[in-house]
Protein backbone atom coordinates (compact mmCIF):
# COMPACT_ATOMS: atom_id res chain seq x y z
CA UNK A 1 0.00 0.00 0.00
CA UNK A 2 1.12 3.28 -0.75
CA UNK A 3 1.34 6.13 1.61
CA UNK A 4 1.07 8.84 -1.15
CA UNK A 5 -2.20 11.15 -0.60
CA UNK A 6 -5.02 10.90 -2.46
CA UNK A 7 -5.45 13.55 -4.71
CA UNK A 8 -8.10 15.84 -3.96
CA UNK A 9 -11.28 16.59 -5.94
CA UNK A 10 -12.13 19.60 -7.58
CA UNK A 11 -15.71 20.65 -6.73
CA UNK A 12 -17.45 22.36 -9.70
CA UNK A 13 -18.41 25.63 -9.28
CA UNK A 14 -21.82 26.47 -9.18
CA UNK A 15 -23.06 28.86 -11.30
CA UNK A 16 -24.37 32.62 -9.14
CA UNK A 17 -28.05 32.07 -9.19
CA UNK A 18 -30.17 35.40 -8.39
CA UNK A 19 -32.87 34.28 -6.20
CA UNK A 20 -36.21 35.59 -7.46
CA UNK A 21 -37.45 38.68 -5.83
CA UNK A 22 -41.35 39.19 -4.45
CA UNK A 23 -43.63 41.41 -6.29
CA UNK A 24 -46.70 42.33 -6.25
CA UNK A 25 -50.13 42.04 -8.03
CA UNK A 26 -49.74 45.41 -9.51
CA UNK A 27 -46.34 47.41 -9.88
CA UNK A 28 -44.85 50.69 -11.62
CA UNK A 29 -42.07 49.37 -14.04
CA UNK A 30 -40.47 50.84 -17.21
CA UNK A 31 -39.93 49.33 -20.71
CA UNK A 32 -36.69 51.27 -21.26
CA UNK A 33 -36.16 50.29 -25.02
CA UNK A 34 -39.44 51.97 -25.87
CA UNK A 35 -38.76 55.27 -23.99
CA UNK A 36 -41.17 54.19 -21.50
CA UNK A 37 -39.86 55.44 -17.46
CA UNK A 38 -42.82 54.66 -15.87
CA UNK A 39 -46.14 52.50 -17.04
CA UNK A 40 -48.73 50.89 -14.23
CA UNK A 41 -49.17 46.71 -15.08
CA UNK A 42 -50.82 44.12 -13.49
CA UNK A 43 -48.53 41.01 -13.13
CA UNK A 44 -50.99 37.59 -14.04
CA UNK A 45 -49.64 34.60 -13.49
CA UNK A 46 -52.86 33.49 -15.36
CA UNK A 47 -51.57 34.75 -18.91
CA UNK A 48 -48.70 33.18 -20.43
CA UNK A 49 -47.49 36.30 -22.07
CA UNK A 50 -47.51 39.81 -21.73
CA UNK A 51 -49.73 42.31 -23.48
CA UNK A 52 -48.91 46.24 -23.82
CA UNK A 53 -51.41 49.06 -25.18
CA UNK A 54 -50.77 50.50 -28.37
CA UNK A 55 -52.52 52.24 -31.16
CA UNK A 56 -51.28 53.39 -34.59
CA UNK A 57 -48.97 50.54 -35.46
CA UNK A 58 -47.39 51.05 -38.57
CA UNK A 59 -45.53 48.07 -40.35
CA UNK A 60 -42.82 48.88 -42.03
CA UNK A 61 -38.90 47.41 -43.15
CA UNK A 62 -35.03 48.34 -42.26
CA UNK A 63 -32.08 46.92 -43.52
CA UNK A 64 -34.41 43.81 -44.13
CA UNK A 65 -36.27 43.52 -40.75
CA UNK A 66 -39.70 43.58 -40.32
CA UNK A 67 -40.54 46.98 -38.12
CA UNK A 68 -43.24 47.94 -36.37
CA UNK A 69 -43.93 52.00 -35.49
CA UNK A 70 -46.24 52.95 -32.78
CA UNK A 71 -47.80 54.54 -29.83
CA UNK A 72 -47.33 53.60 -26.48
CA UNK A 73 -50.45 54.89 -24.19
CA UNK A 74 -49.22 54.71 -20.48
CA UNK A 75 -52.34 56.19 -18.35
CA UNK A 76 -55.79 54.97 -18.13
CA UNK A 77 -58.23 55.91 -20.54
CA UNK A 78 -56.28 58.98 -22.08
CA UNK A 79 -53.98 59.24 -24.69
CA UNK A 80 -52.13 62.65 -22.72
CA UNK A 81 -48.75 61.09 -21.92
CA UNK A 82 -48.48 58.50 -25.25
CA UNK A 83 -45.03 57.58 -26.40
CA UNK A 84 -43.94 57.10 -29.88
CA UNK A 85 -42.12 53.88 -30.06
CA UNK A 86 -40.17 51.36 -32.61
CA UNK A 87 -39.62 47.78 -32.45
CA UNK A 88 -38.55 45.02 -34.72
CA UNK A 89 -41.39 42.54 -35.02
CA UNK A 90 -39.75 39.07 -33.91
CA UNK A 91 -42.99 37.11 -34.59
CA UNK A 92 -46.92 37.33 -34.94
CA UNK A 93 -49.00 34.71 -32.73
CA UNK A 94 -52.50 34.18 -32.20
CA UNK A 95 -53.41 34.60 -28.15
CA UNK A 96 -56.21 33.43 -26.71
CA UNK A 97 -57.76 36.17 -24.20
CA UNK A 98 -59.58 34.74 -20.59
CA UNK A 99 -62.73 35.23 -22.60
CA UNK A 100 -61.38 32.86 -25.33
CA UNK A 101 -61.89 34.92 -28.01
CA UNK A 102 -58.48 35.00 -30.13
CA UNK A 103 -56.68 37.91 -31.67
CA UNK A 104 -53.43 37.74 -33.95
CA UNK A 105 -50.86 39.89 -32.53
CA UNK A 106 -47.32 41.27 -33.29
CA UNK A 107 -44.42 40.35 -31.15
CA UNK A 108 -41.45 42.47 -30.01
CA UNK A 109 -38.57 41.67 -27.65
CA UNK A 110 -38.21 44.50 -25.04
CA UNK A 111 -36.56 44.90 -21.42
CA UNK A 112 -38.73 45.35 -18.62
CA UNK A 113 -37.10 47.03 -15.61
CA UNK A 114 -38.43 46.49 -11.72
CA UNK A 115 -36.46 47.09 -8.58
CA UNK A 116 -33.44 48.36 -10.32
CA UNK A 117 -33.16 45.20 -12.38
CA UNK A 118 -33.80 45.26 -16.29
CA UNK A 119 -34.48 41.63 -18.60
CA UNK A 120 -35.75 40.63 -22.19
CA UNK A 121 -39.41 40.03 -21.88
CA UNK A 122 -41.23 39.18 -25.25
CA UNK A 123 -44.42 41.62 -25.60
CA UNK A 124 -47.64 41.38 -27.82
CA UNK A 125 -48.92 44.39 -28.87
CA UNK A 126 -52.46 44.90 -29.00
CA UNK A 127 -55.50 47.53 -27.82
CA UNK A 128 -56.67 47.08 -24.14
CA UNK A 129 -59.07 49.99 -23.92
CA UNK A 130 -61.37 47.96 -21.74
CA UNK A 131 -58.76 46.87 -19.78
CA UNK A 132 -58.04 48.52 -16.49
CA UNK A 133 -53.82 47.72 -16.73
CA UNK A 134 -52.29 49.35 -20.28
CA UNK A 135 -49.50 46.37 -19.59
CA UNK A 136 -50.11 42.84 -18.90
CA UNK A 137 -47.04 40.89 -17.38
CA UNK A 138 -47.56 37.30 -17.69
CA UNK A 139 -45.65 34.31 -16.23
CA UNK A 140 -43.43 34.27 -18.85
CA UNK A 141 -42.02 37.16 -18.30
CA UNK A 142 -41.90 36.40 -14.61
CA UNK A 143 -39.63 33.33 -14.72
CA UNK A 144 -37.24 33.23 -13.20
CA UNK A 145 -37.22 36.89 -11.83
CA UNK A 146 -40.03 37.29 -10.08
CA UNK A 147 -42.28 35.24 -7.34
CA UNK A 148 -45.77 37.09 -7.43
CA UNK A 149 -47.38 38.03 -3.61
CA UNK A 150 -51.08 38.48 -4.71
CA UNK A 151 -51.95 40.14 -1.49
CA UNK A 152 -49.67 42.93 -2.03
CA UNK A 153 -49.03 45.85 -4.56
CA UNK A 154 -46.16 48.75 -5.60
CA UNK A 155 -43.49 46.36 -3.78
CA UNK A 156 -40.44 47.95 -6.32
CA UNK A 157 -38.81 51.39 -6.11
CA UNK A 158 -41.48 54.09 -6.28
CA UNK A 159 -42.07 55.48 -9.40
CA UNK A 160 -40.03 58.66 -10.48
CA UNK A 161 -41.59 62.53 -9.50
CA UNK A 162 -44.45 62.75 -12.31
CA UNK A 163 -44.65 66.29 -13.41
CA UNK A 164 -48.06 67.69 -13.31
CA UNK A 165 -49.73 70.50 -15.19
Amino acid sequence: MSDAPKPKKKKKKKPLVVPPRIVGWREWVGLPDLGVAEIKAKIDTGARSSALHVFDIERFERDGRTMLRFIVATAQRTRKGAIPAEAEQIDERIVRSSGGHEQQRPVILTHLAWGGDAWPIELTLTRRDEMGFRLLVGRQALRPHLIVDPGRSFLGRPPRTRKTS
